[in-house]
């Protein structure tokens, strides 16, 4: 390396760059001194001591003016870094990265109590910042722990020795000291292996669907080095191990539609991740389809946020199939990101909704990052894509605590950067040009879905590209709720959908994007469950890097007023029933209770204004097609109830124009949800019938705005036999 220089007096400093140091380097670089210099850390550097065995440096003047000795080549020896573990009833498994490639100058390690035959997880550690001392024959890392239980003996030093490339590595002893350095706890380590996490992946696909197998990163514009990098090879260059859980296993997809939804993939994982239990492990399901319901702009979803989540995720290849090399670096690309979700990776501009919150790296050049949102666009992101995480992300993957980063560990996040409310403070300066407002009705009953309309439209009629994308699904929007005790929780939709933004352009013919929102229930659950008045504000992320505040909404979800508004809502407000709502119903086992409870309120309640909602739902599902894998490990479809379907939906829909109960957009979908069951069933001229009576219905609510009448007049008209 050049950044030694041998000219230094005793007692300066040698500075080295974290991402350039190996321990040869270090040898390599000893400075000619009697005691040792130190290297302080400064941003992305290690400290490094120099320690010398008497008589190796000066014996005053007489030796200063000595010619020099030549040493002998040094001996090649092992790197350091990887996995080590100990043995016995408290076991410790210990993470050294000082040496190798991309070290981050770290060390940390997990906690294990064995007991009998069982083995229990006590606790994290690491150590950000200390100081490595590299002598002949071996590395001391020392440096005070960040813990994730309350200890008392927060110093920890680890001791490794080197060893010579042909023998065996050497096991690193760890002291747990005091503030006074006495030793308290001390484990010895055997290494491992150069990685320092594994994971089981297990892989599935559907038929006709060829899964990504590697890309050769200079096919295209991108940074050297040139290399062929497949899903395992890229985890492998972030320290981690990807271990294949097995062939991979085809779905049976006979007479089944190549479409999936969230309900149908939320209810595929739960029942065919083989290796799935309802506990935190390292292993993750990736799931290889053709296409989501949304359609081929959504090239992947980690959609395994309920319960213990981050367990499992889905590509399509809709939008991205091939073997021309940009569709390779696309699948590649979509593999690594949606199991980084997995590994609890949020998108870069994202990072200050993590807990605890991060700043925001929107021009980071990471596989969490969307090329499309890169300042400077795709062809700019991928010209400096290096094809590897970010440094903050790296340190996440080989040091974050173990339950923030196992599979079935800690939830997706925790939103905690907007408990101060930083949601609800509108910036200093917007000349975006751009405007988000958020409207709906002003009241709800305690157990009925609140929805909100969002609207984003132009100040600038000149032109205003937008991402039409404005559902929280797509991470473009967020919104956030103040309870009525204050406490601010930005809602979290169950599932994240990882799309191609649909780019618009605002002008005179079409100033406004809109869209629909049921806020009901989400990650953390429901969200009014309880009378008061709440408040909700959204922020629109522009594809410029703007942040467009909207106005405040206020609602007041209301006490109940009768008998039966307390049993329906007590029928309603359920965690199942919530996630119902949010599916548009489904036929999942591990939702059956939330089904009993919306055939509860149809059969008890039918006439009750909330009855609208368990229709829908139960209508919703019941047009479609249902996908579920069985025990078998085969693919089931239960066919299309169209009779069911359409009784339901003819009555929600009936109700809410009645009764208001849905805004117009959600209105809408209703309406042309109906329309598509009498189609399917065979009867056209009712579904055009259906359809056709849209427009004078949303006039009839006041809907003046000529571009969504020539919307509407539209959507009618493709049902036109």
């Amino acid at each position: 390396m050049s950044t030694h220089d041998p000219t230094l007096a005793v007692g300066e400093y040698t500075a080295l760059p974290v991402n350039e140091l190996t321990l040869e380097d270090l040898a390599a670089a000893s400075p000619p001194a009697e005691a040792a210099e130190e290297a302080e850390a400064g941003p992305r550097q290690v400290q490094v001591k120099w320690i010398f065995a008497p008589g190796e440096g000066e014996e005053g003047g007489a030796a200063a003016l000595a010619p020099p000795v030549v040493p002998p080549p040094p001996v090649a020896v092992r790197l350091v870094s990887g996995l080590y573990r100990s043995a016995g009833a408290q076991q410790l498994e210990l993470r050294v990265d000082v040496d190798g490639r991309r070290p981050t100058g770290r060390v940390s390690g997990d906690f294990f109590h064995l007991s009998g035959a069982t083995l229990d997880y006590t606790g994290s550690f690491v150590v950000h910042t200390p100081t490595i001392s590299v002598r002949p024959n071996s590395v001391t890392v020392e440096g005070t722990g960040a813990f994730s239980t309350p200890v008392v003996s927060r110093r920890v030093r680890v001791t490794i020795p080197r060893t010579p490339v042909f023998a065996p590595p050497g096991a690193a002893t760890v002291q747990f000291l005091s503030a006074t350095g006495g030793v308290g706890a001390t484990y010895v380590c055997a290494y491992q292996k150069p990685f320092f996490r594994s994971v089981q992946i297990e892989e599935d696909r559907v038929p006709g669907v060829t899964p990504f197998a590697s890309y050769n990163t200079g096919s295209l514009a991108s940074p050297p080095p040139p290399r062929s990098l497949s899903v395992m090879a890229a985890y492998a260059e972030a320290g981690i191990e990807m271990l294949p859980a097995g062939v991979r296993n085809v779905v049976p997809m006979a007479g089944v539609g190549a479409s999936w939804s969230d309900a149908e993939l939320h209810a595929a994982m739960v029942a065919n991740f083989s290796l799935w239990k309802n506990v935190a492990q390292w292993k993750v399901w990736l799931f290889t389809a053709w296409l989501h319901d949304l359609g081929p702009g959504l090239l992947g979803i980690m959609f395994d946020q309920q319960g213990p989540q981050r367990q499992g995720c889905a590509v399509f290849h809709a939008g991205m199939a091939g073997t021309s090399p940009d569709r390779q670096r696309t699948q590649l690309y979509t593999c690594v990101h949606e199991l980084g979700h997995c590994f609890n990776l949020y998108h870069s501009w994202q990072k200050q909704f993590m807990q605890p919150p991060q700043p925001s790296r929107p021009n980071s050049m990471s596989w969490m990052n969307y090329p499309w949102r890169f300042p400077g666009g795709e062809a700019t992101f991928w010209s400096g894509f290096p094809f590897q995480f970010d440094d903050p992300e790296l340190v996440h993957l080989r040091h974050g605590f173990r339950r923030s980063v196992i599979m079935g560990g800690d939830p997706f996040g925790a939103g905690a950067a907007l408990e101060a409310g930083e949601l609800f403070e509108h910036p200093l300066q917007d000349d975006s040009g751009l405007a988000l407002e958020l409207r709906g009705r002003g009241t709800f009953m305690l157990g009925e879905p609140v929805r909100a309309e969002i609207k984003l439209s132009a100040l600038d009629l000149r032109g205003k590209t937008v991402n039409a994308n404005l559902h929280p699904d797509f991470g473009f929007v967020q919104v956030g709720v103040r309870h009525p005790s204050g406490r601010v929780l930005l809602f979290r939709p169950m599932l994240e959908h990882c799309v191609i933004p649909a780019t618009t352009e605002l002008s005179p013919a079409r100033p406004a994007v809109y869209e629909s929102v049921n806020l009901a229930y989400g990650r953390d659950g429901l969200y009014f469950d309880a009378p008061g008045v709440y408040q909700l504000r959204a922020v629109y992320h522009a594809p410029d890097g703007s942040r467009v505040v909207s106005n405040t909404l206020p609602v007041r979800v209301r006490s109940p007023l009768s008998t039966a508004d307390d049993e329906v809502a007590g029928l309603m407000l359920g965690e199942e029933q919530g996630a119902l709502l949010y599916l548009h119903g489904s036929d999942s086992p591990s939702l059956r209770g939330g089904n009993d409870a919306l055939q509860e309120v149809i059969e008890r309640h039918g006439s009750h204004p909330l009855a609208v909602y368990a229709r829908l739902a139960r209508g919703a599902n019941a047009a479609r097609q249902f996908k579920h894998i069985g025990d078998d490990g085969r693919v089931h479809a239960r066919q299309p109830d169209h009779p069911a379907a359409i009784s339901d939906l003819e009555t929600a829909v009936a109700a809410a124009e009645d009764g208001r109960t849905l805004d117009n957009i959600a209105l809408n979908r209703a309406i042309r949800r109906l329309a598509d069951a009498h189609e399917a069933a065979g009867d056209e001229e009712v579904a055009a019938t259906t359809a056709g009576r849209m427009l004078q219905l949303f006039m009839h609510r006041g809907v003046s705005n000529p571009h969504v009448q020539n919307l509407i007049a539209g959507q009618a008209e493709a049902y036109a036999p």
